[in-house]
């Protein structure tokens, strides 16, 4: 196998990362949605969580993108 065949599939692979964080950013607004739904009056509270878990994750994304970039043209 080339090596830059075996960048390129290394690459996708880091990439898998993507769709897991895609489901967390999802799954973590539509809880935020549901709470505030049910009590609009903690929406203060569970706000900062809610930014502070999507920050957290897209944090992963970044990293998974980074590593696939290495990778890629390292």
């Amino acid at each position: 196998m080339e090596v830059e065949a075996a960048k390129m599939i290394g690459a996708g692979i880091a990439v898998i990362a993507l769709m897991g964080v895609g489901v967390g950013i999802g799954n973590i607004f539509s809880n935020l949605i549901q709470a505030i739904g049910r009590n609009p009056a903690a929406r203060s509270e569970v706000f900062g969580i809610g930014i502070l878990g999507f920050a957290l994750t897209e944090a992963v994304a970044l990293f998974a993108l980074l590593i696939a970039f290495l990778i890629l043209f390292a």
